[in-house]
């Protein structure tokens, strides 16, 4: 059962806010009324383990955690809430999730998202969200502007095309006003957070904590690496940002041609490899915190961070304005397409000289290197309940 708030009740909804926020709130019938969540039950958030081969230097790299807002099962679920809630949205319509499908792993299908009315679209691709705690570079949004994954969650809320909920209609008192009118928001926020008080703040910080939730361990990738020893490996063999991973072993399980593309991915180029791992760090795959343009346009000087590449397989469109449809397409770019600029990646560069790379790569190497990323896969995550819609229809 979803319940819907007219624009027009926002005068009374503001009006009732102290009244709504001094209900029972730990009577959690309309919790359970709404949504198939049950209180006394949550889901396992907090629980979240790294796996032995995401070691101390992994997390310490990479893991974005703030120590003022951990995940909790309460706050996690109430972000999930605030997921897929439309009420997010001016009209009703849409939430989060209807540009982040769990199938795509938690990005768009289409290259660019519809917004509230229904008629425009956004400028950029939705992001993939899988993996969103391993971040080095600690930014958010193609192009960094957001500091932390908090301040993050609430910008699309107030974006006039996004959700439209710009200071030109009624900005976060709005918002906040419709939340505190639903009667299943109270108890869930005083779950989460000791009192029932609705804030922008608390919104982000439930958010982010869902959103961090959203690991993925469970790929083919993953079962193979979790079988191999952590010894220190030889002297000069690539490893993980921790160490503690030879990573040219070949992963168990994997097929010739997938040994190839995991190869092709972790050995620089001047060894006979494509050097994916400069920027992609196995094994979280995670971007890196500092770079350059990736050479998409002529002259480009925008930079933009990449989603992790697990789950990358799932994705319908690629890069910041989704103008590739297939991984193909991706390598392929990488191979032969990259563009000069003074601003491109040094990693992208010539290993001789100053121009683009061009790799050279053969066609069974480039299916290799995609066989390689689709092993990132991790399917379960896609219909895992914890990140399933908690709304009854």
């Amino acid at each position: 059962m979803r319940i819907r708030l007219a624009p027009a009740l926002f005068v009374l909804v503001l009006g009732c806010a102290a009244d709504e926020a001094t209900a029972p709130e730990n009577d959690f019938v309309a919790v359970r009324e709404a949504l198939t969540i049950d209180p006394a039950a949550l889901p396992n958030y907090a629980g979240i383990a790294y796996p032995a081969y995401v070691n101390a230097g992994v997390i310490a790299r990479e893991v974005v955690q703030p120590a003022n807002n951990p995940i909790t099962n309460a706050g996690a679920t109430l972000g999930r809430v605030l997921f897929f809630d439309k009420n997010l949205s001016r009209t009703n319509t849409l939430s989060c999730a209807s540009c982040h499908f769990a199938s795509a792993a938690f990005g768009d299908t289409a290259q660019f998202s519809l917004g509230f009315d229904g008629v425009r679209r956004t400028g950029r691709h939705s992001m993939r969200l899988v993996n969103a705690r391993f971040n080095p570079g600690g930014r958010y949004f193609w192009d960094r502007r957001a500091a932390t994954l908090e301040a993050q969650t609430t910008q699309p809320i107030r974006d006039e095309l996004e959700l439209g909920f710009d200071d030109a209609h009624g900005g976060f008192v709005a918002v906040l006003g419709k939340l505190s009118a639903l009667p299943y928001y109270p108890p869930l926020f005083k779950l989460a957070f000791g009192d029932a008080a609705i804030t922008e703040d608390r919104m982000q910080r439930a958010m982010a904590q869902y959103v961090r939730s959203i690991v993925s361990y469970g790929s083919r990738y993953d079962q193979g690496v979790a079988t191999l020893p952590l010894a220190p490996p030889p002297p000069g063999a690539p490893t993980g940002p921790g160490g503690g991973l030879n990573l040219q072993t070949r992963v168990p399980g994997f097929t010739d041609e997938e040994f190839r593309g995991q190869q092709i991915f972790i050995l620089p180029k001047n060894a006979g490899g494509a050097g994916c791992q400069g920027c992609h760090s196995a094994p979280t795959f995670a971007f890196t915190a500092v770079s350059g343009t990736n050479g998409l346009d002529p002259d480009q000087t925008a930079l933009f961070r990449s989603p992790s590449l697990k789950n990358v397989a799932q994705s319908r469109r690629f890069m910041h304005d989704g103008r590739f449809t297939s991984l193909e397409e991706v390598v392929e770019f990488y191979n032969s397409g990259i563009q000069f600029g003074a601003q491109l990646d040094p990693r992208l560069r010539n290993v001789v000289g100053d121009g683009p790379q061009r790799l050279n790569l053969t066609a069974a190497d480039k299916a290799a290197l995609v066989a390689f990323m689709r092993t990132l896969t991790d399917a379960a995550i896609g219909t895992d309940p914890r990140f399933a819609d908690p709304f009854r229809p």
